[in-house]
């Protein structure tokens, strides 16, 4: 397997590939890798016959005050990792290799990035949006995979590439959660034991919702009211979001219909945890 730093090392191996006719996928993430990671890793290897991961702490999607310093690096870790997953390059560039200058040009998605995280976190997706331009840019893969964790992400992605007719496939694959119901994330590990141990309640909201669904409740302010319920069993966690929305446009829904994306973000301690379930809702 083989470590690219530069754009221009990235180039030479996907250029290899292509004139060997192999298909590229891609798995962008910011390391410190996980089960969820290699979930879509091992999607990757299954569809295309040459993976490439990037590995990029991504600043510009960073926020004021968010944990980018902090943010964990074990990146040795994350290389052998990918390596036994049957990754072909690991893309691992550096800010400056990535934003060699002043950055003025910018990739953005609108409406799909206002409601949910994008609230509380102005300009995240655009440095998203903009960084996995240049990723597709570089890359030019055939399919590119993401998590449905991340759901929001995963649907400006996707709209952004059909969009802008970027000659990709995007694949959103399932989230990955640990045996109690905690979705797997790389903030997990900002978590005290005791909070780890409280952190299920939040998939136990979104259980709620669907209980409430399959029992024919389809009143959005009802649905929520008894999320909030169960999220306040944990007196230390501070709620940012509870939604029911559209999945395609994340409208907020008034009567639930169709497909729903149920989505909560929440702080504990020093953790910031999102997930959400999509739901279909049946006619009555």
């Amino acid at each position: 397997m083989e470590v690219a730093r530069t754009i221009a090392e990235i180039r030479a191996s996907i250029a290899q590939a292509r004139a060997a006719g192999r298909r590229i996928g891609l798995v962008p993430t910011m390391g410190a890798l996980h089960v969820g990671h290699t979930s879509l890793i091992d999607a990757a290897t299954a569809r295309c016959d040459f993976v490439v991961v990037s590995i990029f702490v991504n600043p510009t999607q960073f926020c004021p005050g968010e944990d980018l310093e902090k943010y964990p690096r074990p990146f040795e870790r994350d290389v052998a990792l990918c390596e036994q997953h049957g990754v072909a390059v690991v893309f691992a560039p550096t800010p400056e290799e990535m934003y060699p200058r002043d950055n003025v040009t910018w990739v953005t998605v609108e409406k799909l990035t206002e409601p949910l995280c994008g609230r509380s976190r102005p300009g995240h997706f655009r440095g998203v949006t903009t960084v996995c331009t240049k990723l597709f840019n570089i890359v030019l893969p055939d399919v590119a995979f993401f998590g449905q964790k991340d759901a929001q992400q995963a649907l400006v992605i996707r709209r952004m590439v059909a969009d802008l007719n970027q000659p990709l496939e995007t694949v959103v694959c399932p989230t990955v959660r640990e045996p109690d119901g905690l979705a797997v994330s790389s903030r997990n590990r900002y978590l005290s034991e005791q909070e780890r141990r409280a952190a299920p309640v939040i998939f136990r909201s979104l259980q709620k919702c669907r209980e409430m669904i399959e029992a024919g409740e389809r009143n959005a302010d009802e649905i929520r009211g008894a999320m909030i319920g169960v999220l306040r069993e944990v007196s230390a966690l501070k709620v940012e979001y509870v939604s029911l929305a559209d999945a395609e446009s994340l409208e907020e829904s008034v009567q639930l219909q169709g497909q729903i994306l149920a989505a909560v973000a929440a702080h504990l301690g020093p953790a910031r945890l999102i997930d959400n379930i999509l739901i279909d809702v049946p006619d009555q």
